[in-house]
């Protein structure tokens, strides 16, 4: 139901897949089988750069070798403009942080990714134009960046124990402590001019009748109480150092890679697909593509300031969602996850996955910013294609 939320979703068809390997049978049980074991061999997404950190959404599995190409491929396209940058990234090996990375660096930009562990960020990002720091290069590395994009916070795809939940709140609000105070204590002639640092959807708490903007107010949940806490934490870089901070409240990211569809796609392969519980709450969804733009636009755009939703103009119900990857994959989308199986796998992480919020980007809107994937229609389309 919300950004954070994609990983509880991700866990959930990842469950649903070990179920399908152990009723198959024949070549079915087999096929099932190698899905199980591609799915769950996709490494931790824990190399940001703090310890007990991990990522916005799923890891990217995409091949490195397809990756590679994709960098090439958008540098042939053209540098984009010729003003370069130095941008500063946790999180840069996530689900969106390895995008924004390999865009920016494709653009001939520097990128310097922050992780606490070095060796797998360079496997995992093969991009010309990438330097990597440990957790204690942070502050040095941040000096003299043009802007800083803080992508950290611990995974929720697990039983919320109470110290669990402890550590999902304090690594996102001690990541951007961190950040903050690396930014406020750079000399001012190598401080960064911007800092865009992520929240979630979340914040909005959940519901099925209501619709919310970028004004709303916080709800009462504890989703919301962590959302509501990780932008206090960002909004200090403005208050403390004058540097302009930008928040942006991720939807549920889609791309075929990582996240809550890059684990439905192979159950809906296996014919096996379907919404999750109900199907009646609301997906607040945003391609991949259109939030590494509006980073960029919010990294470049002086104008751009405060809080702005990365959710397409067009939010659907899961069971809507659903209906359009089984027409588009020709595969049906009436075997649903029911709740009781994810309250028993997750307890109450569950609620992030069988309720939801319809978001919409009103101010990113009015800000000029325009959504190249408005419906979830053409946005699966382009994402099934590539």
């Amino acid at each position: 139901s919300m950004a954070m939320g994609q990983q509880s979703t991700a866990r959930a068809f990842s469950t649903r897949q070990e179920f399908s390997t152990r009723t198959a049978v024949g070549p079915c049980r087999a096929a099932c089988r190698a899905l199980t074991v591609s799915a769950t061999s996709i490494p931790s997404a824990s190399s940001s750069a703090l310890p007990g950190l991990d990522l916005i959404g799923a890891p990217s599995s995409e091949p490195a070798r397809r990756r590679r190409a994709l960098v090439e491929c958008q540098a042939q396209g053209g540098n984009g403009n010729s003003q370069k940058l130095v941008i500063a990234i946790t999180g840069a090996t996530g689900l969106v942080g390895s995008r924004l990375a390999s865009k920016l660096a494709a653009q001939g930009h520097k990128v310097r990714v922050l992780t606490r562990n070095v060796n797998s960020a360079r496997t995992t990002l093969p991009y010309p134009g990438l330097e990597f720091f440990n957790q204690a290069q942070w502050a040095q590395a941040i000096k003299g960046c043009t802007g800083v994009v803080n992508l950290a916070g611990e995974p929720i795809a697990t039983r919320w124990s109470a110290s669990h939940k402890i550590a999902i709140k304090a690594s996102r609000v001690n990541a951007t402590k961190a950040v903050v105070d690396a930014i406020a204590n750079a000399p001012p002639e190598q401080r960064p001019s911007v800092l865009v640092s992520a929240s979630a959807v979340g914040f909005y708490g959940n519901s099925q009748a209501g619709t919310f903007s970028e004004d709303s107010p916080p709800g009462q949940d504890y989703l919301s109480e962590i959302c509501s806490d990780w932008e206090a934490a960002a909004m200090e870089c403005q208050n403390k150092a004058g540097v302009r901070t930008v928040i942006v409240r991720l939807g549920i990211v889609l791309a075929a890679d990582g996240g809550a569809l890059g684990k439905m796609l192979p159950m809906f392969n296996l014919f096996a697909g379907g919404p999750i519980g109900s199907g009646k709450q609301w997906m607040s969804w945003v391609h991949r593509d259109d939030v590494v733009d509006l980073m960029i636009e919010a990294l470049r755009n002086q104008s751009y300031s405060g809080v702005y939703n990365a959710t397409a103009p067009k939010p659907v119900r899961m069971s809507d969602l659903c209906s359009s990857l089984g027409n588009i994959m020709g595969r049906p989308s009436w075997l649903p996850v029911p709740d009781f199986a994810l309250q028993t796998l997750l307890g109450e992480g569950a609620t992030v996955v069988l309720e939801g919020q319809r978001v919409l980007p009103t101010r990113t809107q009015a800000a000029g910013f325009n959504f190249k994937f408005q419906e979830v229609n053409e946005a699966l389309k382009n994402i099934l294609r590539k």
